[in-house]
């Protein structure tokens, strides 16, 4: 795995698991799971991210029995952590955008043009 895709996935586990408890809630190992098979993150990886986000009021627990052995905690999104999740995709999208433009070579809509010529510069331009 590539340096980029490292840093990549560190910056943006938070934001892939908001996204899928905002769909329903979800027990740690499930969404280990499915991370796992998306962006091949690691299990372990899971357990202290949901307590940072926890913490963070951004999830709350609950617990509920399970018919395959003891109660299971499971993950709900709270209306804080719906905000974060709408921030952080607004974030990610216009991220993405932007260095997809840089890669295709297309205009950054919001990048100046030119940085300004300070008074008594000399003009480049000639």
């Amino acid at each position: 795995m590539s340096e980029i895709e490292i840093q990549l996935k560190k910056g943006v586990l938070g934001l892939c698991v908001l996204a899928l408890l905002s769909r329903g809630d979800s027990y740690a190992y499930e969404i280990a799971s499915r991370m796992a098979d998306a962006v091949d993150m690691g299990e372990g990886t899971i357990y202290p991210l949901m307590r940072r986000m926890q913490s963070d009021g951004l999830v709350v627990t609950y617990l509920e029995e399970s018919p395959s052995g003891p109660p299971r905690k499971y993950y709900r999104i709270t209306e804080i952590g719906r905000s974060r999740l709408d921030e952080q995709v607004a974030e990610w999208r216009g991220f993405t955008a932007a260095v997809d433009g840089l890669i295709d070579g297309r205009m950054v809509a919001d990048a100046p043009a030119a940085a300004p010529q300070e008074e008594g510069e000399p003009s480049h331009d000639a």
